[in-house]
C-alpha cells in the first residue's frame, strides 16, 4: 500500500510539471517506453571529448599541450557559469556570493597548481619544435578568460592604466575596447600596429566581446557587491572571499603562469619569443599591468606594491 501511495505521490508530481508549462503528461510517459537507458560515456560524451585532441605534428608532447589547455577552457566555462548566478541572483546576499566566489577561486587554484603539469610536464627540446607550428596562435585568444575578467570587475579596472583619465562609463564600448590593457600586448608601441595575433582574435571575438562588455557592464562582481546592503558590504567573510579572488586570478595564477612560460621561453632554445610574437613579459607580469578587480578592497601599500616581490 505504501509502495503504491508512493508511485501515486510521483505520478502527482509529474502531473504537475508538465503541467505548469502546458504539455501532455501521456506523451512525455509514453516517450519512456522507447527512451534508451543512460550511460556514463553518453551522458559524458567520451568518445567526443577524447577525439578533439588534434596533434599539428608527430612529437608525443604536444598532446600534453593541447590537452591541458583544453582543460583550461573547461574550468574556464565552469568559473563562467558560478559568476553568472551571483550576476542573475535576484535576492543576492553576503552568504551566498561569498560560497560562489570559493567555488571560484578553488577553480583558479586547481588551475595554479596545474602550472607544474606545464612546467614539468614537458621536453623543453620538443616544445621548443612543435611551438613553432602554432605561430601565431597564443594562449592570448582564450575568449572565455577576457569574458571572466569583463564579468569580474568595472571595465574601467581592466583599460591600460596609461589611459584610465581618459576613459569613464560615459565613454562607448568600442573606444574602451582599443584601451584594455591586453591591447598594448598585441600592438607595435612605435606604430600601433595591430599583429596578426591581435587581429585574428578581434576578427572571430570583438562583436561578441562588445556585447558582454555591455551585459557585465551592470552586473559583473564588483557591481553586484556595491548592490548589497552596507551591513553585507562589511561581511568579514565575503570581503575575505572578494581578497582572495583577485589575488588568486591577478597574482597567484598569472605568476604560475608567466613562471611556466618563462621555463620554456628562457630555456636558451629558441628565440624567447611567445608564440604570438607578444612581449610576453610585460602582459603577464602583473606588476607591469596591475590588474586588480577590487581596488577599493585593498589598502594604499598594497595596491603601490602590488605584483612586486614575488
Amino acid at each position: 500500500m505504501e509502495d503504491i501511495n508512493k508511485f501515486e505521490d510521483i505520478l502527482k508530481q509529474i502531473q504537475e510539471k508538465y503541467t505548469k508549462i502546458d504539455q501532455d503528461t501521456d506523451d512525455h510517459l509514453q516517450g519512456l517506453l522507447y527512451s534508451k537507458p543512460i550511460t556514463y560515456w553518453d551522458y559524458i560524451q567520451t568518445d567526443a571529448l577524447l577525439n578533439l585532441q588534434i596533434q599539428r605534428t608527430t612529437l608525443p608532447d604536444e598532446m600534453v599541450f593541447i590537452a591541458y589547455h583544453q582543460i583550461n577552457e573547461l574550468l574556464f566555462k565552469m568559473i563562467l557559469w558560478e559568476i553568472q548566478q551571483v550576476a542573475e541572483k535576484e535576492d543576492l546576499n553576503a552568504k551566498y556570493f561569498e560560497s560562489k566566489l570559493m567555488r571560484i577561486s578553488r577553480y583558479f587554484d586547481m588551475l595554479t597548481t596545474s602550472f607544474n603539469i606545464m612546467q614539468h610536464g614537458m621536453e623543453i627540446e620538443q616544445y621548443m619544435k612543435f611551438r613553432y607550428t602554432l605561430t601565431p596562435a597564443s594562449g592570448f585568444q582564450s575568449a572565455q578568460y577576457r569574458m571572466i575578467e569583463f564579468a569580474s570587475t568595472e571595465l574601467i579596472n581592466l583599460i591600460d592604466f596609461r589611459f584610465r583619465t581618459t576613459i569613464d562609463r560615459d565613454t562607448p564600448f568600442e573606444h574602451a575596447f582599443e584601451h584594455l590593457y591586453w591591447q598594448a600586448a598585441g600592438k607595435d608601441y612605435k606604430t600601433g600596429k595591430k599583429s596578426t595575433l591581435l587581429v585574428n582574435f578581434e576578427k572571430r571575438y570583438k562583436g561578441d566581446f562588445i556585447r558582454f562588455m555591455q551585459t557585465y557592464n551592470t552586473k559583473n562582481l564588483w557591481t553586484r557587491f556595491k548592490e548589497l546592503p552596507e551591513a553585507d558590504q562589511k561581511d568579514a567573510e565575503l570581503v575575505k572571499a572578494m581578497r582572495h579572488y583577485d589575488y588568486t586570478v591577478n597574482i597567484t595564477w598569472v605568476i604560475a603562469h608567466y613562471n611556466a612560460a618563462k621555463h620554456y621561453i628562457e630555456s636558451g632554445i629558441g628565440d624567447g619569443e611567445a608564440t604570438g610574437g607578444s612581449d610576453w613579459k610585460k602582459y603577464m607580469h602583473p606588476k607591469y599591468q596591475r590588474r586588480i578587480f577590487f581596488p577599493e578592497l585593498w589598502s594604499e601599500d598594497e595596491l603601490k606594491n602590488w605584483g612586486e616581490n614575488l
